[in-house]
């Protein structure tokens, strides 16, 4: 097995520097649209390091600020039809199209990731625009149920928005879940307050400005980045409901606080998410599916493989490919198409990534590609790296490390390989890979999101399914009709028509009971439903 851990490197002639398009919208004073009256707030370009002046942080008072202004605007934006929520998503959509290159520019002058993952959160963007602003007038009209009594009872279910959302969205993926993760709010009627990560704000900025100049009123989405410990209480303490996406330990802070207020919440919290490469999987695909599973945003993405469950007859050809692959990954910081991945998004990530590595190789651990930082890139690279004989002493074991890393584990049957699967407290994605019976394997699997012979893309992006995870991964879910509801109240209305569910006229209790439960019984023949 071949243990080289060089990876290709290919610097671009313009490192480092950002485009003509990113300096022009930054000549726009963009961070004046999210400051407050706090202290300016400072993050580090991903690329350089360099630490620049974002915005001025929002105080608990500019976050009752923007909810009072929010609840008012709401109130109008509730009362426009669905179908003109709608179409401001479809000119949306065709506004992004316009806008596609300077996104890309942001999210990655934000994250510091590859280009074609930074698309990624375009192509999902486009997915949500067109799927809610397409389906979102169907799925809010009154829909009839049967009654109680069939012919007698009229039953009809309506919906109504929340009224104002509050939303804190992370770093990793700022339009996907800074962003667009917001649409089916809006689609639903609900205005919200939102705190994009300090560190990613301009993707929530620029995304604001387009969908005012399609039609959105630019008080019902109020942006009020800040830090946690002043913004958080605030943000939960105003809304009608909650949707936050991050670390778990966050995620059960805000479940205990809206468990007190009985607030609807999504949650999509943290993942330790598995591959099971079974007996029979094609090596190729799987190899390739990996890689992208892996390495896809630098493996700052929710989704992102982290422990991969190979059959021992494929494991030592499937190291050695997938090893190899890693190291011809080609890493750079282009503002164009061509890395395969980028950088890690800081100083943080970069310390993480490389004490779970350290950590894993102190205990035994061994590394067929990457194992440390790419400094000669970028301040905050870090080689894509696959791991063998990692221990339970080992952190990367069972904790989310949230880089490019991957550790690799033989397994003798498809049964243990689900069992070790399983294991985790977490269960938000995972993958597996049979050419004759991944389906049957993906329904014993204990995941939100379960793929067969790819990595993420195709759970997410089938967008008409809700997206979410299970065990300490999350509460509620994105996409799909679920997506639109859980930012809604329901209401069943039943009109009784001629005769009430009730003794009368001739009947006594007894006659009453008799006649309901032979009725009963019809139905149950008959399997009415």
């Amino acid at each position: 097995m071949n243990t080289d851990v060089t990876s290709t490197v290919t610097p671009s002639a313009d490192l480092w520097q950002v485009t003509d398009r990113l300096r022009e919208f930054l000549d726009t004073v963009p961070y004046a649209e999210a400051s407050g009256s706090g202290e300016r707030m400072t993050s580090p370009d991903p690329f350089t390091g360099e630490t620049h002046a974002r915005f001025t942080a929002n105080t608990a008072d500019d976050v009752d600020r923007a909810y009072a202004s929010a609840r008012i605007a709401g109130r109008a934006w509730a009362s426009r039809s669905p179908e003109h929520r709608a179409r401001v998503l479809l000119r949306l959509h065709s506004a992004l199209r316009r806008h596609e290159d300077l996104l890309l520019d942001i999210v990655q002058y934000e994250t510091g990731k590859a280009r074609i993952h930074a698309y990624d959160e375009v192509l999902d963007t486009y997915n949500v625009c067109r799927h809610y602003g397409v389906t979102t007038p169907g799925r809010l009209r009154p829909k009839r149920r049967r009654g109680a009594v069939p012919g007698l009872t009229r039953t009809e279910v309506t919906r109504t928005p929340l009224g104002v959302v509050g939303f804190i969205t992370p770093w990793n993926y700022p339009l996907t879940l800074g962003a667009t993760d917001l649409f089916a709010a809006l689609a639903a009627g609900n205005a919200v307050v939102h705190k994009p990560d300090s560190q990613t704000t301009l993707t929530a900025i620029i995304m604001r400005r387009l969908a005012i100049a399609c039609g959105l009123p630019a008080e019902v989405w109020q942006l009020v980045p800040g830090t946690r410990q002043e913004v958080g209480p605030a943000l939960t303490a105003g809304a009608d409901g909650l949707s936050f996406t991050g670390s778990t330990a966050a995620g059960r802070s805000i479940a205990a606080e809206a468990g007190r207020r009985l607030l609807p919440t999504a949650l999509e919290l943290g993942g330790k998410n598995p591959m099971l490469v079974l007996s029979d999987a094609d090596l190729p695909s799987a190899v390739d599916g990996a890689i992208r599973g892996c390495f896809s945003s630098a493996g700052q993405l929710c989704l992102s493989i982290e422990r991969i469950y190979v059959h021992e007859d494929l494991y030592s050809e499937f190291c050695a490919h997938f090893a190899e692959a890693a190291r011809n990954l080609e890493l750079g910081s282009d503002y164009a198409y061509g890395p395969g991945m980028g950088s890690l998004a800081g100083p943080k990530q970069l310390a993480r990534v490389s004490e779970h590595v350290e950590q894993a190789r102190a205990s035994g651990a061994q590394v067929l590609a990457g194992g440390r930082p790419a400094p000669e890139l970028g301040p905050y690279f870090y080689l894509p790296t696959v791991l063998t004989d990692v221990t339970e002493a080992a952190d990367l074991f069972a904790d989310e490390t949230f880089g490019p890393v991957a550790a690799v584990y033989p397994v003798s049957t498809d049964a243990e390989a689900i069992t070790r699967a399983n294991e985790s407290e977490y269960g938000l994605n995972a993958s597996v890979y049979s050419q004759s019976h991944g389906l049957e394997t993906a329904r014993q699997v204990e995941a939100g999101m379960v793929n067969v012979n790819e990595a993420y893309v195709a759970t997410w992006g089938s967008i008409d399914a809700p997206a979410g995870g299970v065990k300490a991964s999350g509460l509620g879910h994105r996409h799909g009709v679920e997506g639109l509801y859980q930012f809604m109240h329901t209401h069943t209305i039943a009109e009784q028509n001629l005769v009430p569910i009730a003794p009368f006229g001739p009947l006594d209790q007894a006659r009453f009971a008799r006649t309901l439960t032979t009725a009963f019984d019809v139905m149950r023949a008959l399997r009415m439903k």
